[in-house]
C-alpha cells in the first residue's frame, strides 16, 4: 500500500510515517517510480509505535524493543543494557500507572451511564 493509505487506515500524518521510516520504526520497498510500497503488517506496527510513543517511550528504546513486540523469543541481548533496563522498567512502572487511572475512569464513566440510563427508564 501507498504511505497514503497507510495513513488513512492508522490516522496517523504522512509526515510522521516518514519520520518513523527514518527511525527505523517501520520499512517500505521502493517502488520503479520512487513511491514508497509498505506491506499490510506495516498497519499494527504504526499502532504499536504510537502506543508506545503516546506512553512516553523515546523512539531510540522502540526501535530496541520492536523486535521483542513480534515474538517474546526474538530478544536480541547485545543491544540491551542497564540504562534501557532501567528506562523500560521505569516506563514499564509509569504504564501500570496509567491503566490504573484509565480503568477507574472506565469504572467511573460506566458507572454514570448506568446510572443514568436507569434514571431514563424509570421517568
Amino acid at each position: 500500500m501507498k504511505i497514503g493509505e497507510l495513513s488513512q487506515r492508522t490516522n496517523t500524518p504522512v509526515r510522521m510515517l516518514r519520520y518513523y521510516e527514518e527511525q527505523g520504526l517501520i520499512h517500505s520497498e521502493r517502488l520503479p517510480n520512487g513511491y514508497r510500497n509498505y506491506e499490510d503488517y506495516v498497519v499494527d506496527r504504526v499502532w504499536q509505535v504510537r502506543g508506545l510513543l503516546d506512553v512516553g517511550l523515546p523512539t531510540r528504546i522502540i526501535k530496541q524493543i520492536l523486535p521483542c513486540l513480534d515474538s517474546s523469543r526474538a530478544i536480541h541481548l547485545p543491544y540491551v543494557t542497564p540504562d534501557m533496563i532501567a528506562t523500560l522498567e521505569h516506563e514499564r512502572d509509569r504504564m501500570a500507572e496509567k491503566i490504573e487511572c484509565l480503568t477507574k475512569n472506565h469504572r467511573a464513566i460506566n458507572d454514570y451511564l448506568e446510572a443514568v440510563s436507569h434514571e431514563i427508564r424509570a421517568s
